[in-house]
């Protein structure tokens, strides 16, 4: 694959005007990626859970119908939890999108191919599984109708976009879990969040 996506510019038009869009990123470079993008209180980035990241997605989007929910993951971490897919589809919430950052390696560990990379389609996995609308990307001009998607359509909505196989600098988010859930907690619940 030579994609000519770049993952940071994926992630800066999918966070463009986002208002209150909650997101959750998986381990790795997709936290970094949406960190890069513009930090926030809405961003809840995961520093461990491999293979989570859609799963806790599902969770906040069944207890917050009312909420846009957007899980922005790698390929690596998709594969770690396909069962998720299945889930989600049956489930079908409606505020829910997963977009797949898929650079057919596993950034973290060394850049070794995944799964995708020999041919694995998780668009049609999340399609299989029942997602309402599911979408791969390629190329640029289609960015604007997901984020649109993302914001508006009924999911679950689902979108393998493909990038470019690169390392890029590091912009760390926070790593201190507790203050993570502590800001999203607030952003999320205001003066709610101090009940307990």
């Amino acid at each position: 694959m030579t994609s000519v996506l770049r993952r940071r510019q994926v992630a800066e038009i999918l966070l463009k005007e986002r208002d209150d869009l909650l997101v959750v990123a998986g381990l790795g470079s997709t936290a970094w990626d949406i960190t890069a993008a513009g930090d926030s209180p809405l961003n809840f980035p995961l520093w461990g859970a491999m293979g989570n990241a859609a799963m806790i997605g599902l969770g906040l989007a069944l207890a917050q119908p009312a909420r846009r929910i957007l899980v922005i993951t790698g390929d690596g971490e998709m594969l770690m939890g396909l069962g998720v897919l299945a889930t989600i589809g049956v489930q079908r919430p409606a505020n829910l999108s997963v977009v797949v950052i898929d650079n057919e390696r596993y950034g973290e560990t060394g850049m070794q191919a995944t799964h995708t990379a020999s041919g694995v389609n998780l668009a049609k996995v999340a399609q299989a599984c029942g997602f309402r609308v599911v979408r791969q990307i390629e190329d640029l001009g289609k960015l604007a109708a997901l984020r649109r998607a993302i914001h508006a359509t009924p999911g679950p909505v689902f979108a393998q976009v493909k990038v470019r196989a690169e390392k890029l600098p590091l912009v760390l988010p926070p790593r201190d879990g507790s203050l993570l859930k502590a800001r999203f907690r607030k952003a999320l619940l205001g003066d709610l969040a101090d009940l307990d």
